[in-house]
């Protein structure tokens, strides 16, 4: 199957954006799938799962009805993929919370698909964009319909010990009371020590710091680091495991996570 010109796959990527763009905000930090996206997809053809568990361990207690404060819940995500081409893979989320008081939820599910540029020779730098659409009960976003641009920018030292990613993601609302507000800014980075064939282990970074051009103050915005390591390729699994602290007054203080992913 040949490879779509940069040229094009530019311009495709653009217009998709610029439809989801024309809609707006989100309420936080995704506590569903708390994850950095790399610059790669499945091989074509080739399924994987991953199943994300996310527990706040100490959190907000207040929320926005009807929406539910995240203190002491935990969130079980199922993760489906397959590879369309070798720049194109889609996938969807299937999504569960088990609140505090021991009540067991159906949480929305997502749909998703992630573009990536193809590696270029010797090029420490990859390339992609990873697009969403949600639809989640009110309990867990008030606006239940939304939309995500996830841009996708990697770096690997020479000799692979270093890698870093970044993920300057755009959330959108589309339908509710939020659907005429700005998007949401909420960045998301990584930095790993990689230890070839073995494990990596590094720090994880997640914000939000509001409507874009409207940010919101500095103690109302959600700013968390984790701590992690990660499981390379332990035969077809990998495993990333993190805890978490939130910076500001706005965040969850501990919150601890798990992804387990087959290929």
């Amino acid at each position: 199957m040949s490879r779509p010109s940069t040229e094009g796959s530019v311009r495709a990527l653009l217009v998709v954006a610029g439809v989801l763009a024309v809609t707006s905000e989100a309420w936080a930090v995704d506590p569903f799938e708390i994850q950095v996206y790399d610059g790669t997809v499945n091989p074509s053809g080739t399924p994987g799962i991953e199943l994300h568990v996310n527990s706040v361990i100490s959190g907000r207690q207040d929320a926005v009805p009807p929406e539910l404060p995240p203190n002491h819940q935990t969130h079980f995500t199922a993760e489906p993929s397959i590879g369309i081409t070798d720049w194109w893979e889609v996938g969807g989320y299937l999504q569960t919370t088990l609140r505090a008081d021991g009540t067991f939820d159906y949480a929305g599910n997502k749909l998703r698909t992630k573009l990536v540029w193809p590696p270029r020779g010797d090029s420490p730098f990859r390339w992609g964009v990873n697009l969403e659409i949600s639809r989640l009960p009110q309990q867990y976003d008030r606006n239940r319909w939304g939309g995500e641009i996830r841009p996708i920018a990697t770096w690997t030292s020479r000799g692979g010990k270093i890698f870093v990613s970044f993920n300057p993601i755009v959330d959108l609302s589309l339908a509710g009371q939020g659907r005429s507000d700005m998007p949401s800014f909420e960045p998301a980075t990584t930095a790993c020590y990689v230890i070839e064939g073995l494990m990596s282990v590094g720090f994880e970074y997640y914000a939000d710091l509001g409507p874009l051009g409207r940010w919101l103050p500095p103690s109302e915005e959600e700013h968390y680091v984790f701590e992690v390591i990660n499981v390379l390729r332990w035969k077809r699994w990998e495993v990333n495991i993190g805890a978490g602290e939130g910076l500001t007054q706005a965040s969850n203080r501990f919150v601890g996570k798990m992804i387990l992913g087959f290929k």
